[in-house]
């Protein structure tokens, strides 16, 4: 017999009386309202569906696989702590829609559905979330402030003799893959190179802990040389791989990798001379600082700090949502941005802002003429750069209020990096690059609705 009596287990799991629960079930009923949502999705996905039997294993839903990237994006997990916590976690389930019987996904399918969403699609996401905060009176985008900061990517601190390297030890590991591909004793007997990576990580060595230039010329010059050998054996392989009856697929993949790091080491190669042989000084816009992400730019930020990725803008409002995001190609002046993301705004809600304010990089005449002739009534530029007060507001008052309001985006904007992780993209390609902005953007917009609704 029983000593105690039981609570019979519930056929049907309960909502966890816990804010992070209580957050996602909001979440959900806010994607639930926004069937579209969904479409967009769907547009992306359904672009790799090429069974017309509809056979085989039964795949993610598009709502599945928008849950699953929000859930990503707001616990920073990595694809296989998202496949983990998909099953274990109760909340995560039914936030996600897995069923009782369902056993989740594998990593490799999250990761596959979540980067298979265009950063079209999930610009599109965030304009049906700023749509849905407008119709629920949570913003109404009177009220805007602009400012712009840097999301680096995911590469190291560059240098001419790592990038050097870099090109050496991947044109070893591309030649690699041809000889395990080839027949045995086929590529060995036909085609001879000579792996340079140990002689090429002395010379890396050698140049990172010299003393002075001096030093380090003659480094670099044997390091050019052997990067120039490498070369010159991938070139050569991929003629070979041609007259050679290698895989199909395979064979034009590695001639398709060596190709583009055979382009690549030639840009590193002549800015390496240019500089350390010529002494010249390379434009920013003329270098490389990745092989691995060649879309990186170089950002100079106040003169001081130097970064390696991309510039985005960002409008927020009052509500502290991102109403807006541009990431930006090359590193103009935020100057040049001002009238494109003011347009931006009337394109999401058919009006432009009545009071906005800016950083001081956007500040010039020409954009505050811009600005009125817009109707908008009140510009406050953080720095005035030769601006009256009276000149950009109404009054004095008005201009201190919105600059003391412009300052709530440098909170935001820290809240992205520090929870969202946009101090760094970890998503590959200029592709991905925006992907992950966005994505990022839009499960902060989610989650800032969502707390409004809870308080």
């Amino acid at each position: 017999m029983r000593e105690k009596w039981q609570k019979q287990m519930p056929l049907m799991p309960e909502i966890a009386d816990h804010p992070q629960a209580q957050e996602l079930q909001a979440i959900a009923s806010i994607i639930g309202t926004k069937p579209t949502i969904c479409t967009y999705a769907l547009q992306d996905l359904s672009g790799s569906i090429t069974d017309e039997n509809n056979v085989g294993a039964k795949g993610m839903s598009a709502d599945q696989v928008i849950r699953a990237a929000i859930v990503k994006s707001l616990f920073g997990f990595s694809y296989e702590a998202l496949a983990f916590h998909m099953v274990d976690s109760q909340s995560i389930r039914s936030f996600c829609q897995i069923g009782i019987a369902d056993k989740g996904f594998k990593k490799s399918v999250l990761q596959k559905n979540i980067k298979a969403l265009s950063s079209e699609t999930w610009e599109a996401i965030h304009r049906e979330i700023v749509g849905y905060a407008v119709e629920n009176k949570i913003e109404k985008g009177r009220w805007t402030r602009i400012d712009c900061t840097v999301v680096e990517s995911n590469i190291h601190e560059p240098s001419d003799s790592s990038l050097l390297f870099d090109c050496v030890r991947v044109f070893c590991r591309l030649m690699g893959q041809l000889r395990a591909d080839a027949a045995p004793g086929l590529f060995t007997s036909c085609f001879r190179y000579q792996d340079h990576k140990r002689v090429a990580k002395r010379r890396l060595l050698t140049i990172q802990y010299a003393k002075n230039n001096a030093q380090r010329r003659q480094p670099y010059k044997d390091l050019l040389k052997y990067s120039r050998k490498t070369m010159a054996y991938a070139e050569n392989a991929v003629q070979w791989i041609r007259e050679n009856a290698i895989d199909g697929l395979r064979g034009a993949f590695l001639i398709h990798e060596i190709q583009h790091y055979c382009a690549l080491c030639e840009k590193v190669i002549d800015q390496t001379e240019r500089r350390v042989l010529r002494g010249e000084k390379v434009p920013a816009g003329e270098k490389i600082v990745s092989i691995f992400e060649e879309h990186t730019d170089i950002i100079v930020k106040d003169r001081r700090d130097t970064f390696y990725g991309h510039k985005i803008c960002l409008t927020g409002g009052r509500s502290n949502l991102i109403l807006d995001c541009v990431v930006v190609e090359g590193n103009p002046a935020d100057v040049d941005l001002t009238e494109t993301m003011f347009n931006r705004q009337k394109e999401i809600y058919g009006r432009y802002p009545l009071k906005t304010a800016l950083d001081g990089g956007f500040a010039s005449k020409e954009n505050l003429w811009a600005a009125k002739k817009m109707e908008i009534k009140d510009v406050c530029f953080a720095k005035k750069r030769g601006l009256s007060e009276t000149d950009m507001c109404r009054s004095t008052y008005v201009y201190k209020r919105l600059r003391r309001f412009r300052a709530g985006i440098e909170s935001g904007i820290s809240w992205l990096k520090r929870s969202f992780g946009l101090t760094r993209c970890t998503w590959k390609g200029w592709p991905g690059f925006k992907r992950y902005v966005w994505s990022a953007i839009v499960s902060a917009n989610l989650l800032t609705i969502a707390r409004k609704q809870l308080a």
